[in-house]
């Protein structure tokens, strides 16, 4: 049997298929564990309601628990409240940069930005705030493409949401 503790610790080695620098739990998608002799039931909140690689991370959460000795494992996905960058550990968004994602800002709600075009995002490999949007979305729908026009490298921007 495993303890919800325990839980907790295999998920925080339980990679985001769509960024496998930062774990499920970093990204903050893991939204509650509950341990008991039965099994072990974990909440997740996905980045948003469309997201392609919710089975992907219900599966690898199955896997992992099951793996270390999990009797059953039940995973909810709770839509509500929904999922915000807010959520996204602080440690967790220097390994975004340190992968070349330039982590979110503030969230839109959080700050006044009545030019949204004009918002610069610091490049994460050279720290220049001179960059450009070349697309409002990257490889998945939660970034967006920018490029650097100092060091001229393309990177993606995780949105804040």
């Amino acid at each position: 049997m495993l303890t919800s503790e325990q839980a907790w610790a295999i998920l925080e080695r339980v990679p985001d298929p769509e960024i496998p620098v930062i774990s499920v739990t970093e990204l903050g998608i893991v939204r509650d564990v509950q341990a008991a002799a039965e099994g072990v039931d974990v909440v997740v909140t996905p980045t948003y309601s469309g997201c392609p690689a919710t089975e992907a991370i219900e599966r690898s959460i199955r896997e992992a628990l099951t793996a270390a000795g999990a009797a059953r494992v039940r995973v909810t996905t709770q839509l509500a409240p929904a999922w915000t960058t807010d959520w996204i550990a602080p440690a967790a968004q220097e390994k975004l940069r340190t992968y070349g994602i330039a982590p979110p800002g503030a969230r839109a709600a959080d700050e006044v930005q009545p030019l949204q075009f004009l918002q610069r995002v610091a490049c994460p490999r050279c720290g220049s705030s001179d960059t450009e949007r070349l697309s409002q979305f990257g490889a998945t729908a939660c970034k967006a493409l920018y490029r650097c026009r100092q060091c001229r490298e393309p990177f993606e921007y995780f949105k804040p949401i």
